[in-house]
């Protein structure tokens, strides 16, 4: 197993257990601690877990773009809520909406009226979230689940013949040159379907994941029509990405 396969899946035990040793992950894996140790390593460089005595454990619960099973509390909450709120403005009357997996497109999904709009989703919490409001027309792709999420081939080829106006792509990092980036590569192609099939695409993150990257990209920045963030974000990086023609909402 290479070094990217071995951080992914380091990176899903993490999400599920929320800290791990490195023997269990040497077993796992069937390579030496010393290769584990080192793997750890670089993965704590790039800010996506804590090194502990013997393992590691996971830095942010919601940082990945996706939630564990059981919907825990979220990092930069109010954040998100205020987020959630700017996204609306960018949904219209009877609109079919793509909402990604994600604690930020989750607090969308909490906000969105109760009105006809359709909305396609492939995460369990907000497909538990609209099915109370039944006014919205709710179109699940399928697929078999990992952790909160639904997703497989058949799920992405439903995916690729429908038509949406406006997409919701979350992700762990952001960043100039790499673009939107997450850890594991099992829902890029999920979220790459909704990108290509929207007439628009806004990434939704919080100031935290600015300048960041993550193990896998999944759209370069000139892929979006904006980014809807909060405002805690610094002028500094806010007129960086501006000058960079990256249309940005922070207000």
């Amino acid at each position: 197993m290479n070094s990217i396969l071995r951080h992914e899946k380091i990176m899903e035990i993490l999400l599920s257990q929320r800290e791990v040793s490195v023997n269990e992950l040497s077993d796992q894996l069937q390579v030496t601690g010393k290769t584990i140790r080192e793997d750890l390593s670089k993965l704590e460089e790039q800010g996506l877990l804590v090194r502990v005595h013997g393992g590691a454990m996971l830095k942010h619960q919601d940082q990945f773009g996706m939630l564990s099973v059981h919907e825990p509390i979220m990092q930069h909450r109010e954040d998100k809520t205020l987020i959630a709120e700017r996204a609306l403005k960018y949904i219209e009357h009877d609109d079919v909406i793509a909402l990604d997996g994600g604690s930020t497109t989750l607090e969308i999904a909490k906000l969105l009226e109760n009105r006809p709009y359709t909305v396609i989703t492939n995460d369990l919490h907000i497909i538990g979230v609209l099915t109370a409001k039944d006014q919205i027309r709710l179109v699940v792709p399928g697929g078999y689940r990992v952790r909160n999420m639904l997703t497989g081939t058949e799920a992405i080829e439903y995916m690729r013949k429908l038509n949406v106006q406006t997409a919701f792509i979350s992700a762990t990092g952001i960043h100039l040159e790499q673009g939107l980036s997450v850890f594991t590569g099992d829902f890029i192609e999920m979220k790459r379907a909704m990108l290509e099939m929207a007439q628009k695409v806004y990434a939704v993150v919080d100031h935290s994941k600015f300048d960041r990257s993550a193990l896998r990209t999944v759209a370069a920045i000139q892929e979006l029509d904006g980014i809807i963030t909060d405002e805690k974000l610094s002028e500094e990086i806010y007129l960086k990405y501006q000058q960079a023609g990256v249309m940005i909402d922070r207000s």
